[in-house]
């Protein structure tokens, strides 16, 4: 069985980092308005929702299947240093969702 190094949870911790920013991103462009309804005087509340979940949605479901794989590994071969990364990791995320949602 191999182990996970400290250098692949560096990797997945700066990987997770790079998926939050784009998550950020992501999110920001999708956002709760549309800018053509906005510009064209439309205030319309009803579909940005589901316009920010579709413009996320990618991400958070590759980022959720590489982590949740992640912890299982580091459970399983009970590598616990690799689990400090990977509680970093999640508050990485939570910290992307706090920023995205201060936004709306």
């Amino acid at each position: 069985m191999t182990r996970l190094s400290t250098a692949e949870s560096m990797a997945l911790v700066v990987l997770n980092v790079l998926g939050a920013i784009g998550y950020d991103i992501a999110a920001s462009r999708g956002g709760w308005k549309i800018p053509e309804e906005v510009a064209a005087g439309i205030n319309v509340t009803t579909g940005e929702p589901f316009i920010w979940f579709i413009s996320i949605l990618p991400i958070v479901a590759a980022f959720f299947v590489i982590n949740v794989t992640w912890g299982v590994c580091v459970l399983r071969r009970q590598r616990w240093k690799a689990g400090l990364y990977w509680i970093i990791a999640a508050a990485v995320w939570l910290g992307a969702v706090v920023i995205d949602f201060r936004h709306h």
